[in-house]
């Protein structure tokens, strides 16, 4: 378990035992350590219960979070791995979200790790430019996208606000940027991507020298980063927000090459898929639901063995056409480790519950094996290692 991660819980034990004597606090400290260690343990040493927890990643609604809230019920009786933050509530079309201020957020981050037995990934899409939670409007410094940065093409430039961004994040207590974009920027008007300026370019090796400056000034300061869309969503002409994102005709085996040579380079802590189609790559089902996409080339071909992420698995293009158990149950046969639920593009209060109900019944009726579950764990648990 990280220092830090375990410092905090106590603090906020302490701070509501002021009386505590010398021993008891001692006995509280070394009790706080050994029950906070559960983020080294391995499969074997933890219930079903919390290994499926870790798998799952939810957004909720609220500037707080206090010991009766629901995102607290949630994180303290399901074990979730992580939680996402964002400014905008979609389907209430409110600016009443998750953040308002530097010191509020700070606060609220806060009070999400205190109810966590691990430590979670607190997540964010601060990628810079148009996709930026934290906002000048709220106080916090102002961000360029990254298509700015790759067309300037300067590297002190893309570490000044890489630089900029990680500071901006630890001090938030946010702990796992959705970023950087490695999507080639092969179709300039993609209503999700180039078109909204999330990429840095259209050629792979300047897409991997931003990201890679990028990924090493969050890891600076302690922030887990995020490639995203794999395995490639720059060529795209629908919004897979929306629904059928199919690549088929457009996608190019060179968007593969930013992921190729940051798995090598040792810089890729999470990998996002992407909801795309493309029938030459599996003529059933979208990245994020296919095996021979996720485990097929990016585990077996590309050599990548740390955590698989899903994008939001309540995004039109797979919300529209697979229910739920169909939606888990393909994500994890796929390979994905990491299932996300956004919560905002619908907002279902017991998401959390649903798929964690889901995904034990699977391994129940025997459609997936317990081992898989581990498999998933012992790498979520590696990269909460990584968090300080």
């Amino acid at each position: 378990m990280k220092t830090e991660f375990v410092t905090k819980k106590m603090n906020l034990f302490l701070n509501i035992s002021k009386r505590t004597t010398v021993a008891a606090s001692l006995l509280v400290i070394l009790c706080l350590l050994i029950i906070n260690s559960c983020a080294q343990k391995k499969a074997s040493e933890v219930t079903l219960d919390e290994k499926i927890g870790q798998m799952i990643k939810v957004g909720f609604r609220g500037f707080e979070a206090p010991p009766e809230s629901p995102i607290a019920d949630i994180i303290k009786n399901y074990h979730i791995g992580g939680v996402v933050l964002f400014d905008y509530d979609v389907p209430t079309d409110s600016a009443r979200r998750n953040i308002q201020s530097p010191e509020q957020v700070q606060k609220l981050t806060d009070q999400l790790q205190s109810y966590a037995d691990t430590p979670l990934l607190i997540a964010i899409d601060q990628e810079g430019g148009k996709v930026a939670r934290l906002k000048e409007k709220f106080g916090f410094p102002a961000s360029v996208s990254a298509e700015y940065l790759g067309t300037l093409n300067n590297p002190d430039s893309t570490r000044f606000y890489a630089q900029r961004t990680a500071v901006t994040l630890k001090k938030a207590g946010i702990n796992t940027n959705l970023a950087p974009v490695v999507d080639l920027n092969t179709n300039p008007q993609n209503p999700v991507i180039g078109g909204i300026d999330r990429s840095f370019s259209a050629d792979p090796k300047t897409v991997v020298r931003h990201a890679t400056i990028y990924i090493n000034e969050l890891h600076k300061h302690g922030i887990l980063t995020t490639l995203k869309h794999f395995p490639g969503h720059g060529s795209s002409k629908d919004d897979s927000h929306k629904g059928i994102a199919d690549v088929t005709k457009t996608w190019e085996k060179k968007e593969l090459t930013p992921y190729k040579m940051l798995i090598d380079s040792g810089k890729a802590d999470i990998i996002m898929t992407a909801h795309i189609f493309n029938a030459r790559l599996d003529s059933t089902y979208p990245a994020t639901l296919s095996k021979p996409v996720i485990t097929g080339i990016l585990r077996d071909s590309l050599g990548f063995n740390g955590v698989v992420m899903s994008d939001d698995l309540q995004m039109g293009a797979i919300r529209k056409y697979y229910d739920l158990k169909e939606t888990i149950k393909l994500s994890i046969q796929a390979g994905v480790d990491m299932l996300s639920f956004a919560n905002n593009s619908v907002f279902d209060p017991q998401i959390a519950a649903k798929a964690h109900r889901i995904i034990k019944e699977l391994i129940d009726d025997g459609t997936i094996s317990e081992e898989r579950i581990n498999q998933s764990y012992d790498r979520i648990m590696k990269l909460k290692d990584q968090i300080r």
